[in-house]
């Protein structure tokens, strides 16, 4: 366990060195503030409107943005290490192919979480501080649970960089994968799902629908953020199909953490296969 940490501790450093955190952080902490102040501009209004709105506007943020950095941040941890040749060298040491894999793995969650919590919390201090209608006592609760279901985002395409970086026997080829995976759970995935409810002109079954949604971890994101908001349910075509959903938001968490454990265990089974 003290090598994992060992390892984990150096992948965070090199982040802070890297002034990933920082330019996570002011990222996120910018966007957010933005968003909190003109999510509503479509409609006439400026300023913190709801905390539904608010919520929403974010969420549609994050669903394009924390794939993204979690995907650039990792999608060379195994890869880029082979093409330098340290891989070989770090295989000397006392340490398992599964145990890099997981400080690896651990030492970029922090950097990612630490990022998604300072940048979104600062952006709640700051509505709360320049927001008369905004309070703790409504912001805390919705607000938290974006975080947590921010951060699990993130590390969820962390696992799916890693397994992209064990499979890639080359960083260009890694990275294009990275943006391929990123453009089909982003993008092409609700695209097609619409695609077969207008084929079928809305003869699909509701239960397959919504099992079909449940098997995307960014539409997984926003049932947990949007859930509950009757405005995050019109806003939302796919939603506003699910909206009779009676799954739990526990069941939804495990989904979100379920993508992470099998991505991440499938990297460390093929790692471990790997003769060189």
């Amino acid at each position: 366990m003290r090598e994992i940490l060992i390892v984990a501790e150096k992948e965070f450093q090199d982040g802070l060195r890297n002034r990933w955190v920082l330019a996570i952080t002011v990222v996120f902490a910018l966007l957010a503030i933005g968003l909190a102040w003109f999510g509503a501009a479509a409609s006439g209004e400026v300023g913190f409107t709801r905390i539904s709105t608010t919520i929403v506007s974010l969420a549609s943020l994050a669903v394009f943005l924390i794939p993204l950095i979690a995907l650039m941040l990792a999608y060379d941890s195994i890869v880029g290490e082979d093409e330098q040749g340290t891989l070989l060298l770090l295989m000397t040491y006392p340490l398992s192919r599964t145990g890099l894999l997981a400080g690896k793995f651990l030492g970029h969650g922090a950097i990612l979480a630490l990022s998604t919590v300072l940048g979104f919390g600062l952006a709640a201090v700051m509505i709360i501080v320049l927001a008369e209608q905004a309070t703790i006592a409504n912001l805390a609760g919705p607000f938290s649970l974006f975080i947590i279901s921010a951060v699990l985002l993130g590390w969820v395409f962390l696992a799916l960089a890693y397994l992209i970086s064990v499979v890639a026997r080359e960083k260009a080829r890694a990275a294009g994968l990275a943006l391929l995976v990123w453009f089909v759970f982003v993008l092409v995935y609700d695209l097609a799902l619409l695609g077969l409810l207008v084929g079928t002109e809305g003869r699909l079954d509701g239960g397959v629908f919504r099992f079909l949604l449940l098997l995307n971890p960014t539409d997984v994101f926003r049932l947990v953020n949007m859930t509950g908001f009757e405005e995050a349910a019109a806003a939302s075509g796919l939603l506003s199909v699910f909206g009779d959903q009676s799954h739990s938001m526990g069941l939804l968490l495990s989904i979100l953490i379920a993508w992470i454990v099998f991505p991440l265990g499938a990297a460390a089974g093929l790692f471990a296969a790997r003769r060189t």
